[in-house]
């Protein structure tokens, strides 16, 4: 027989002795089954519901962006030569969006709006919904001066109208004719912090909002008859308007920052997943130990008849994979569902379809995922049996004095590990986040050993105490073969993670409902013409005596080049993109803002008249990769401008007060028509004070756009809040695999634990003593594991909350009485449900073994 043959026939048989001794069912298995399909199910379900919405959004593109191609300019209408080009791609709507005031006839009450002025041919694509179920160029329609309008049920909410009702906007009469039920292109227009109120473009021109440095922006949608051209359109766009400024979108990438963000919250949870199932891997690990010790009977005798250590490696190495199988099986089932589920509540407010459909490539991924984990921590207990005599099993309790599996098995558990570690990374949106968080990962392995290592010393070295049963339990902790290692490592994950994520967002509720809304302005007013400051000025520091009135000239610009280089064509980190997408506010000044302090470089003098130099945010300009010296192609107002970076300043974000990513000497924009932008200070005002300021400002100057600080932060929390839901959740997942492996691992005890019960059961020990042993172990664990967790979630919380969010941090007692709570009812309520069935164990059966 050749030896291809001969290996061929050593697995055949293998494979049959694996499945004749797996007749017996998955006792033992239950455990692993578990962490393996529940890591599996929530990296398939995050990954499909990713793939369905971004895909739903490909493939409605024309809907979502209401147009084939969308040209978006700031500030500014299209010229004569740039609208003609337009036209010439096929039918255009047009239409205008900007922040404004809608205010009661009577002055009474007021809210911010987000205004959508739009023609008679909008929507190109989609179906606009409003109640009643009347044509909007109807329900939009002018009826002698009044000019009907469509309102979010929001608006009328605030202002206590209802349908019929008039309002007043700018200079213009609005009737709100009936409700917005809703829009075709609402989520490629980006998210808005007021209720939408839409008009004519003819309201729009009637109501005197749009003014010369006006904050608006002119949307051009146009639906060719060749979809197939749009590349090639834009492309012709782009080389004949080099100097246009005007933000592209197409069909085929409808809603950007939306796709963004869900891939972004899909890597976090498919992040947390992957926790899931390398916690879930102790499990495995746990789980195969305690199976190959149920087994060391049936290994011994495999190896007394013959059978070489390959062949039962082999054996149940395909148990294993069997298993292992199964368990992936489940969860890809569960996480294929997922999708189909979420569809049902997302639907409203997300582009996901709500039938049924497979994500094979998610779903691959996941497999993936779970035969590299099962695989990496199966690979040591299997290496660990293959080493062990069959004397010793025929004898021993089990294979806790076994030494190291040999190299061939630790190489190929490394080898696993860093398969496992190299996908995570590769399929990452943010490579350095994911690499950052496999390493933390890593280290909290590194660090949870050291802290089992050093509570069973503590133990070892604690003094002698009289209770027998405390010192049985203290025994228990630092014994060879001792539970320790097991439930600290199995519990320190999931808990800190757990700390982690309540610290973040209770400090970040607390920034927003209470420190944050003293530090910041009061509010902010947009749009304010330079005639209109003066006395804007005096109407502010009428109404706020002892509060401080700045102002800022404004100007929109749009990042086009970094010297010389188009920035579309660089290569960008994540945390930077956000500077170069879209239009970003831009000023001038003489002197620095007190707000930011110079990190490098020199402020300009105040009479300076040279080359346009810009001072640029210090954070951002080294994501970027910036340096002082470099040039920054701005395009303002349709014209591109030039200029050298002076300086850094670091700039307080946190703040909320009036910040720029960029501030231009001077002479940049001298002569440009740009508006302005102010802010008023003043920490001791009442809500009435600032109602009766509001009420005043809208009525006196009704186009200045005037937006409250803490009603957007109140937005902000309830949808910090929501978020904080879901991460919660996905936490969750891996605090349930730590439960799991916690069980796991006093399953893979419990025959030590019968042995131990027995002989001391026999020695005279009742069943109260060995109850209030082990309920003292396992409350000695559970506190050191809760101790480790605070630590190192109150670490990870402080560096993102002070380091990355730069928010103040501080400890929240609550969430440490709550870790530790948690810790002590799992670990005690787990171990006792485990060891229960042992203390009933008869000492016959286990005395004859010995």
């Amino acid at each position: 027989m050749s030896i291809a043959a001969a290996r061929g026939f050593r697995l055949t048989l293998a494979l049959r002795l694996a499945l004749r001794e797996m007749r017996g069912g998955l006792k033992g298995f239950y455990i692993f089954l578990a962490c393996v399909a529940l890591g599996t199910a929530a990296i398939a379900g995050v990954n499909s519901l990713s793939q369905s919405i971004t895909g739903s959004i490909a493939s409605q593109g024309r809907e979502l962006l209401a147009a084939d191609i969308r040209f978006e300019l700031n500030n500014r209408v299209a010229t004569d030569e740039e609208k003609a080009f337009i036209d010439s791609m096929g039918t255009v709507a047009v239409s205008s969006g900007l922040r404004s005031m809608a205010r009661l006839p009577d002055g009474s009450n007021q809210a911010l709006v987000e205004l959508k002025a739009v023609d008679g041919i909008y929507p190109l694509y989609g179906t606009f919904e409003s109640e009643p179920a009347v044509p909007l160029a109807d329900m939009i329609s002018k009826q002698g001066d009044v000019y009907n309008a469509l309102a979010a049920p929001l608006l009328l909410e605030r202002l206590g109208i209802t349908a019929g009702d008039e309002i007043l906007l700018g200079k213009a009469r609005i009737r709100v004719a009936g409700l917005i039920k809703s829009e075709p292109d609402a989520l490629s227009e980006g998210f808005g912090f007021a209720p939408r109120l839409l008009v004519s473009d003819e309201a729009l021109t009637a109501s005197g909002l749009v003014q010369t440095g006006s904050l608006v922006e002119h949307v051009y949608k146009v639906k060719v008859a060749d979809p197939t051209s749009v590349p090639a359109l834009r492309k012709q766009a782009e080389e004949k308007f080099p100097l246009a400024g005007w933000s592209i979108r197409t069909s085929q990438n409808a809603a950007p920052a939306l796709t963004a963000n869900i891939t972004r919250f899909s890597q976090f949870l498919t992040l947390v997943g992957l926790t899931a199932l390398i916690v879930g891997g102790v499990g495995v690990a746990n789980a195969v130990r305690s199976y190959l010790d149920s087994k060391r009977g049936v290994i011994a005798t495999f190896k007394c008849v013959g059978a070489p250590a390959s062949m039962v490696t082999t054996i149940y190495l395909l148990q294993i994979l069997l298993i292992a199988l199964i368990g992936i099986i489940i969860g890809l089932v569960l996480g294929a569902l997922i999708p189909f589920v979420a569809a049902q509540f997302l639907s409203g407010v997300l582009p996901v379809s709500t039938a049924f459909q497979l994500y094979p490539g998610a779903l691959g991924l996941a497999a993936l995922f779970g035969i590299l984990t099962a695989l990496a921590f199966a690979l040591l207990p299997l290496g660990r049996a293959r080493e062990v005599p069959a004397t010793a099993l025929f004898r021993e309790q089990g294979f806790e004095r076994a030494r190291l599996p040999s190299w061939p098995y630790l190489l190929a558990a490394t080898l696993c590990l860093g398969a496992l570690a190299g996908l995570a990374i590769f399929t990452a949106y943010d490579r350095t986040i994911s690499l950052t968080f496999l390493g933390a990962i890593a280290f909290s392995f590194v660090v949870l050993r050291g802290v089992a290592i050093l509570v069973a010393m503590l133990a070892r070295r604690a003094p002698h105490v009289r209770s027998p049963a405390l010192r049985l339990a203290i025994g228990n902790i630092h014994r060879p073969g001792a539970l320790t290692p097991s439930v600290v490592l199995s519990l320190g994950l999931g808990l800190a993670l757990l700390v982690t994520l309540a610290l973040i967002d209770g400090n970040l509720r607390r920034e927003l409902t209470g420190n944050l809304p003293e530090r910041a302005p009061n509010f902010f007013f947009v749009d304010i013409q330079g005639a209109e400051v003066e006395g804007f000025r005096a109407l502010l520091n009428k109404n706020f005596p002892d509060g401080k009135v700045i102002e800022v000239p404004m100007l929109r610009g749009r990042i086009l080049a970094f010297n010389g280089q188009d920035v579309t064509k660089m290569t960008v980190p994540p945390a930077g993109q956000w500077v170069l997408r879209g239009d970003r506010g831009i000023t001038y000044a003489k002197n620095r803002p007190e707000n930011s302090s110079l990190t490098e470089g020199e402020w300009w003098a105040p009479d300076y008249a040279g080359e346009p130099l810009v001072s640029f945010s210090a954070e951002e300009a080294g994501e970027l990769g910036l340096k002082i010296g470099d040039t920054v192609t701005v395009n303002v107002l349709g014209r591109n401008i030039t200029a050298r970076i002076s300086n850094f300043r670091k700039v307080e974000w946190e703040s909320l007060s009036i910040n720029f990513v960029m501030v231009f000497s001077p002479n940049t924009f001298a002569g440009a028509p740009h508006a302005w932008l102010a802010t008023v200070i003043d920490p001791k005002a009442t809500a009435e004070q600032e109602a009766a300021a509001l009420k005043a400002v809208t009525n006196t100057y009704p186009t200045i756009t005037s937006v409250r600080v803490k009603d957007a932060l109140d937005i902000i929390n309830v949808l910090v809040g929501q978020l904080a839901t879901a991460i919660r959740a996905a936490a969750a997942v891996a605090l349930i695999a730590s439960v799991l492996v916690l069980a796991g691992a006093l399953a893979a005890g419990n025959r030590a634990r019968t042995h131990d019960a027995v002989v001391l059961k026999t020695l005279g020990a009742t069943r109260a003593t060995l109850i209030r042993a082990f309920c003292y172990e396992y409350a000695i664990l559970g506190a050191s594991t809760a101790i480790f967790a605070l630590f190192a979630g109150g670490v990870a919380a402080w560096f993102v909350v002070n380091r990355i969010m730069t928010l103040p941090s501080s400890f929240l007692p609550d969430v440490a009485f709550g870790t530790m709570a948690v810790a002590l009812v799992v670990t005690v309520g787990f171990g006792l449900a485990g060891t229960w069935r042992v203390l009933g164990q008869k000492a016959a059966p286990v005395l004859r073994e010995l």
